[in-house]
Order: structure tokens, then sequence, then C-alpha cells
């Protein structure tokens, strides 16, 4: 199928989604603690979405293609859970690490994205894989430009998690989004440079790394036998996985990311373009999301806290 360009109306909608879409996961961030269960974290988001936005959670009722309808308004994907985590009533614990992944849906628009989460004082192997992570998502971000080609972020996002000793799942990827939750391109997290499709102006898509502390091999949770959920996939030697995403538009210079909001985790040092549009990299300057002390309580990409 071909790959759908986005026109200068199409991206303001888009824009939105995707600013919803990470303020859901900055109002999260302080009641990610422990005791929390994913369930409730669960809720606060659903009436967040609905009540405070007046959007629609993509994920409720989602049903791709032999999978059942999935129950829940995002994913939270704990310590060895690669994606797709069903939120239950199990609380978080001190030192877990959780993927919380949101998609919006806003004027028929979707924003996607995710954030990880240490919860309270998580140990340095697990902050580092978060941190490592993080920076690998913007190593690929900071490949998008017109003229490009996915393979490029590709390599850059396996290069440098494998470099820090980590791996990358291979079965899952990042994928266009807009009207539809999944377009086309698929945005594979490993590759070759200067292969797969070239990137041209409009089009907008996820980049979305999963990277695992241990081996790339995942399988689906039927941990003690219990039925297999149809969703949730961990890591097959149970070692920690994490992930963090961003929706992205090609533009005619470089890259914008979309989602953006105020408490958005600062990009990297070497990401010279930041979020790729001055009007975003201010709105996600306010000293309380950007602290240090902040950042590495939620996320702990930060070490040595």
């Amino acid at each position: 199928m071909p790959i759908p360009l986005k026109s200068a109306s199409d991206i303001a909608g888009m824009r939105l989604a995707g600013r919803l879409a990470s303020e859901v996961l900055d109002m999260l961030e302080p009641h990610i603690r422990p005791g929390i269960s994913t369930l409730e974290i669960d809720r606060l988001a659903h009436d967040h979405i609905t009540q405070v936005q007046q959007a629609v959670p993509a994920t409720l009722g989602y049903q791709p293609p032999g999978y059942p309808p999935y129950p829940a308004s995002l994913c939270t994907s704990v310590n060895e859970v690669v994606c797709h985590g069903i939120p239950d009533d199990r609380a978080l614990r001190h030192g877990d690490i959780v993927n919380v992944d949101v998609t919006v849906i806003k004027d028929g628009w979707h924003g996607d994205n995710s954030r990880m989460y240490v919860v309270g004082e998580g140990s340095i192997a697990a902050r580092r894989l978060c941190h490592v992570t993080f920076e690998a998502m913007w190593k690929g971000i900071a490949q998008v430009r017109p003229g490009a080609r996915l393979g490029d972020i590709g390599h850059a996002i396996q290069v440098y998690a494998e470099r820090a000793g980590y791996s990358v799942v291979r079965e899952f990827c990042g994928h266009g989004v807009g009207a539809r939750f999944h377009e086309e391109p698929q945005v594979l997290h490993y590759g070759r440079p200067g292969t797969l499709e070239e990137l041209v102006p409009g089009m907008i898509f996820t980049i979305e790394p999963m990277v695992n502390l241990g081996r790339r091999d995942i399988k689906e949770d039927r941990r003690g036998n219990r039925p297999y959920d149809g969703w949730t996939i961990v890591t097959r030697d149970r070692s920690l996985s994490a992930q963090w995403e961003h929706t992205v538009l090609v533009t005619e210079t470089g890259y914008e990311v979309l989602t953006v909001s105020a408490g958005s985790p600062p990009p990297p040092a070497f990401a010279a373009e930041g979020y790729g549009s001055s009007v975003h990299r201010d709105a996600c300057a306010a000293p309380a999301a950007t602290s240090d002390a902040g950042w590495a309580q939620a996320t702990s990409p930060v070490l040595g806290r």
C-alpha cells in the first residue's frame, strides 16, 4: 500500500492529537508510585481522555485481525513485558519499570506515544536500560529528513543499543499513523543504512524501539500455564525490557516530533534539532518538567541518583 502523505490541515490535527497523548503521560507521572495498580493507571487515563480532553482512547476495543478486542485504554508493560501489557489489579512495587503506551484519537486523528517510568528507586541496571533506550529512540529520530531512508533509522537505533550491550526486538516495529491507528510504512528498529523506503515531507510515523537487557527473543506470556490473553509479549529469558515512543513528522528540512507537551523529557544533547520546532521546544521548557530530580524519579534515564 502507498504511504499516506499529510496535508497542512492533516498535520495540524496530528499536532493536537499528539500533544493530547503526551499530556496524558504528563498527568499520570505523579501517580506512578509503589502501591498503585496498572488498572488504576488505566482508569485515570481513561477518565482524563474522555472527560477532560473530550477524546477517545484508541486501544479500548481495538481488534486487529487475529487478536481479541483490547480491553483497556492504554498498555502497561512491566519489567519483562515487552509490549501490549494489559492493566490489572497487581500493585507496582519499588524497583519495577513500566512502559505506559497511550494513543488518543481527537477529531479523527491518532496521537501515539509511550514513556518509561521507574517505580521508586530502581536498580542501576534498570535505570541504565531506560536511559539507553530513550537515547536509542532519539538516535533514530535524528536520522529523519527528506532523502533519508527507513533503514537509516533502524540502523542508528540498533548500533546504539547493541554497543551498550543490549538487544533490539525484531518482531514489533514502528508504523505510520494518522486517520488510522496503523498505516504504512513499517518502521524497523534494526537494519542497514540506505535501504527501504525514502522519506519525503508529509510522512508521519512512530519510532518506538523495544530494547532488552538480555537476548532479543520474545514469547507470548503464558506464565503458570494460564490462558494467553492474546496480547501480552514478554522476553523469552525474562530479562527486563524498555520502550519509548514518539510520533514524528518528516518536514521539508528535517523532522518535527508531534507527541510533545510541557512534561515531555528533554531530548539528549546530541539531538541538535530537539523536537524540531521552536514552538514545541518552548512548550517543553517548564523547569519543573525538565529538572533532573523530577525526570529521574519518573523515567530514570539519568544515572547516579
